[in-house]
């Protein structure tokens, strides 16, 4: 794929970056954007760049219609992505999405493909490079996928100023990022923005890398781990309460797993702390919106790719055809949601059994859990030594 001058050349470049890290400190956001910019453009040719296991591939299996989209993405753009998850949710047939942080555009033309002739991608990304390699392969996926015309567009730009890159409010009907939001200084920015554009009932589903502790300057100095995607991670619970502020419904974890760091220097600027890679999704609720009280709730199957199942958090399943009772406030996000017309809602059946949804739930417990159970827990993402893909 890439040949071993060229590799020689992006090592000598990472021992270059690693060395000008250890010398600078992040004094503003202006100067974490042009390291982003610089690890991301200039210093990153491939996966096997990548220093930690932080930003790669995900190694979760995917549905039949997800992994036939993402098999007929071209290996160029596939070899130049970096993600930490996969953030393509259920029902996206017909939709507007927007991307943010969408690199060479790996998950775009997989969602190019999904969403269809009649639907639309959006993708920004602030590094030139990244968009050049993602524009090269706009009419390559046209024609693969047979459309009469592109389906696909990039803007560059700054995930933190959408608006600013010419993007209109309330006009995606999802918004998806994969561990970028991480990279920014401005998370409540990104958050705002995301939140401006969204119509009503939308939805921002996507993956990221969290913390379970709030992390010191000297990591947050850090210039390759900031790079690697693991400085600027939020702590968790930084999460629900921006969510909150911003307007969002609460974060509805859909799956966690660890990242495991095993570099002996990074992990003596890390101490401690614990990192793990977790998709959530926020709803943009109407204003003023209906409240509805629990009841059961009937998941009618149409959605193609999850025929038989909808998963709407790591807890909260419903099988096609099957009443289940759900909460007043799952309930209320649901019909007010963009998926709305893919139930039927009782709510004359206000049973004791409606589940209480707890309050900001904690990943690294879930992780916890599932590992006393003696449950399989899949690694958040594969090695840049995993020759075979993880799709």
């Amino acid at each position: 794929m890439w040949s071993s001058v060229t590799r020689n050349i992006s090592r000598r470049l990472l021992d270059k970056f690693v060395i000008r890290s250890a010398l600078t400190t992040m004094a503003d956001s202006t100067e974490v954007l042009n390291n982003v910019k610089d690890y991301y453009g200039k210093v990153l040719q491939s996966t096997a760049d990548l220093k930690t296991q932080a930003c790669v591939t995900p190694g979760k299996a995917l549905n039949k219609q997800v992994k036939s989209a993402m098999s007929e993405v071209h290996e160029e753009v596939t070899a130049r992505y970096y993600g930490c998850g996969l953030i393509i949710p259920p029902g996206v047939q017909g939709a507007r999405v927007l991307d943010l942080g969408s690199g060479s555009g790996r998950d775009c033309y997989a969602l190019s493909r999904l969403v269809g002739k009649s639907g639309e991608v959006v993708g920004v990304d602030m590094t030139s490079e990244q968009i050049d390699v993602a524009n090269q392969y706009i009419q390559y996926h046209t024609d693969k996928f047979g459309y009469d015309k592109p389906n696909v567009s990039f803007v560059q730009g700054y995930i933190e100023k959408l608006v600013e890159a010419g993007l209109q409010p309330n006009c995606f009907d999802i918004i998806v990022s994969n561990c970028v939001v991480n990279l920014s200084p401005d998370k409540k920015a990104v958050l705002s923005e995301g939140f401006k554009v969204l119509k009503p009932g939308g939805e921002l589903y996507f993956s990221d890398v969290y913390s379970d502790t709030e992390l010191s300057d000297e990591i947050r100095k850090d210039n390759v781990l900031w790079g690697e995607c693991i400085s600027g991670a939020l702590h968790w619970k930084t999460l629900h309460s921006l969510a909150k502020e911003v307007g969002f419904t609460k974060p509805h974890l859909v799956s966690c797993s660890p990242i495991d760091i095993d570099r002996e220097d990074f992990n003596k600027v890390l101490g401690g702390a614990k990192f793990c890679s977790a998709t959530y999704r926020l709803f943009k609720l109407p204003e003023n919106h209906q409240k509805y009280s629990g009841g059961q709730v009937i998941y009618n199957g149409e959605i193609p790719g999850h025929e038989d199942t909808f998963q709407l958090d790591h807890k909260t399943e419903l099988p096609a055809g099957d009443p289940v009772c759900l909460s007043a406030e799952l309930v209320t996000v649901l019909r007010n949601s963009r998926l709305a017309e893919e139930f039927e809602f009782d709510p004359t059946a206000q049973e004791v059994c409606c589940l209480k949804v707890a309050e900001g739930e904690d990943p690294f417990s879930v992780i916890q859990d599932k590992e006393q159970r003696g449950e399989k827990i899949e690694s958040a993402c594969c090695g840049p030594s995993n020759k075979s893909g993880c799709c």
